[in-house]
This record gives C-alpha cells, sequence and structure tokens, in this order.
C-alpha cells in the first residue's frame, strides 16, 4: 500500500501554501484509492524544538555507528532520553513509512517556518538514508525567487529542503512547485505584479494537480 505523509506549516488555516498542498494531496488521493494518507498539521499541532536528551541520542547513534532507522532505539538509556523518544517516534514512524512526503509551506523570512524546521530536527538522524522515497514541495512567497529574479539568491526555503532532503536524507527525487508574489494581493507596492501572481498561482495549483495524480 502506497503512503502519503503530508505536512502543512502556514501559520495561516487558509494560505496559499495549504491550496496547492491540498491540489496535490487530492489528486494523489484520487490517483490511489487505496492508497494510505496521513495528515500532519505542525501549526495546529506544533512539534516540540529538541532538548539535550535529543542530542544525547544523536550523539549515542554516531558514536555507535548506527545507520539502521529501526536500531535507534537502542540510543535510549536514561528517563530523560526515553522522554525525549517518546516525543519524535511516532514523527519517524510516520516518516519511514510513507513513500511519498508532501511538505506545504509558506516562506517566513526568506526560510521555512519554524514549526517545520522544528520537526526535520526531531526526525534526523546522523547518517540517515531515506532513499526510495519522494518529496514534493509545495511553497508560497510573498515576493518572487524564481529564476533570474532579483531576490532568487535570498530563496533559503526551497533551496534549503532541496539541499536538505539531498544531502541528509540521500534523497534526489524532489519535486517543487511554488506560487511567487502571494503578497501582492495586500500589498500597494506590489499591486502592479498582481497579474503575475495568479498566474504564478493558477500554474502551481495545475502543477501541484498533474504531479498528485502521476505520484
Amino acid at each position: 500500500m502506497t503512503t502519503l505523509l503530508h505536512l502543512d506549516s502556514s501559520a495561516r488555516r487558509r494560505s496559499v501554501s495549504r491550496e496547492v498542498g491540498d491540489a496535490f494531496a487530492a489528486a494523489w488521493r484520487e490517483a490511489n484509492p487505496d492508497g494510505h494518507y496521513v495528515h500532519r498539521d505542525l501549526a495546529a499541532d506544533p512539534v516540540p524544538f529538541i532538548g539535550e536528551a535529543w542530542t544525547d541520542l544523536c550523539d549515542y547513534v554516531l558514536a555507535n555507528g548506527i545507520t539502521e532507522i529501526a536500531r535507534y532505539k537502542e540510543a535510549v538509556r536514561t528517563p530523560d532520553q526515553a522522554a525525549a523518544w517518546a516525543v519524535l517516534e511516532p514523527l519517524l514512524d510516520e516518516l519511514v513509512a510513507a513513500d511519498v512526503v508532501l511538505i506545504a509551506t509558506p516562506m517566513y523570512n526568506f526560510s521555512v517556518p519554524a514549526s517545520l524546521k522544528a520537526w526535520i530536527d526531531q526526525v534526523t538522524f546522523p547518517r540517515m538514508s531515506l532513499a526510495g522515497r519522494r518529496f514534493v514541495i509545495a511553497s508560497a512567497r510573498g515576493g518572487s525567487y524564481a529564476p533570474g529574479a532579483p531576490r532568487e539568491p535570498y530563496d533559503h526555503q526551497e533551496r534549503f529542503l532541496r539541499d536538505f532532503i539531498a544531502g541528509h536524507f540521500g534523497v534526489e527525487d524532489v519535486a517543487g512547485v511554488a506560487a511567487e508574489l502571494v503578497n501582492s494581493r495586500l500589498d500597494p507596492a506590489l499591486e502592479r505584479l498582481r497579474a503575475v501572481h495568479e498566474q504564478s498561482y493558477a500554474d502551481a495549483l495545475r502543477t501541484a494537480r498533474t504531479l498528485g495524480a502521476e505520484y
């Protein structure tokens, strides 16, 4: 059975990144009627930040050369570490069980929300491989960070996620779809670019649906 893990991270209940992610998820569910769908809203149900006990778990895994995810629990040796493991274990189980991971995220201050970064920190261990899985990044940003745009160098949202997924999880199969210039809906200084945003928004929804039907 194919499994999709869908992560939302926008602080807004109604947001463009959620809409783009939902478009992918709806198409995926239609194309995979027997598939298993798991949705986790990291804004509505925040993941705690990591603490020292979590670092102890990582240190043990690294020092003892443990690379098999199923063996990570061997690192639990104290009550504090057990408490840290109780937080991360269900998150890790969801991630490992997924064939496709959909990350829906807005751009906050050139990067991803703290809620998403907290999840990443909780589920990531040294030399951890998720090879064989597929990732999709559904994003929205207030300005334009598209190739060739003046602000392209400041994209630490999709670029960060792509680099992290490839560099740490060993996954090269990463698709990205982004709606640009969302702030043109509100910012008078960007109003002249509203039509560009609307086209980007429509393209993002269409691309998300296409990807969802293919995955």
